[in-house]
């Protein structure tokens, strides 16, 4: 009984350690094609990939670029907005998401997730500046009487 059960362990291991593998190689073929600027094939593989690691904010990003490139902006900001979701301090996703805001002149959206920005900063921060910049003379202005 004993032997049945660590036979039937050593299978699944196995059976597990290779879909995990294949599903790595998923993630890399995407972004081979993602590089290469096959923007279907990669948002495909993208997709496959989150059908086995639904967590992965990295697949959540890349989509959110690919449906850029595609002007889909419903999709660009539900990718995005999952990517923030799983991993809230993802600069680039941020970064991603004031823009949006601001071709939607939703100013005041872009305004508190660039206070987030500017707080997690670290690898875009040659941006902060100009996204700051970009908020304040978008902004309406208010009459002054």
């Amino acid at each position: 009984m004993i032997k049945l059960f660590f036979s039937i362990l050593v299978v699944f291991l196995f059976l597990f350690n290779n879909s995990f593998a294949s599903s790595e190689k998923l993630f890399e073929d995407a972004r081979v094609y993602f590089d290469k600027k096959d923007y279907d094939q990669s948002k495909f593989l993208f997709q496959k990939f989150l059908v086995f690691n639904p967590k992965d904010y990295h697949s959540y990003l890349y989509l959110a670029k690919i449906y850029k490139e595609e002007e889909n902006k419903y999709e660009i900001e539900k990718n995005l907005n999952t990517t923030l979701l799983l991993n809230p301090k993802n600069e680039e996703a941020l970064f991603m998401m004031i823009e949006l805001q601001l071709d939607k002149s939703n100013f005041s959206k872009a305004k508190e997730l660039n206070e987030k920005f500017l707080l997690v900063c670290s690898n875009l921060c040659e941006n902060k500046n100009i996204i700051s910049e970009k908020i304040k003379n978008l902004e309406p202005q208010k009459d002054k009487k």
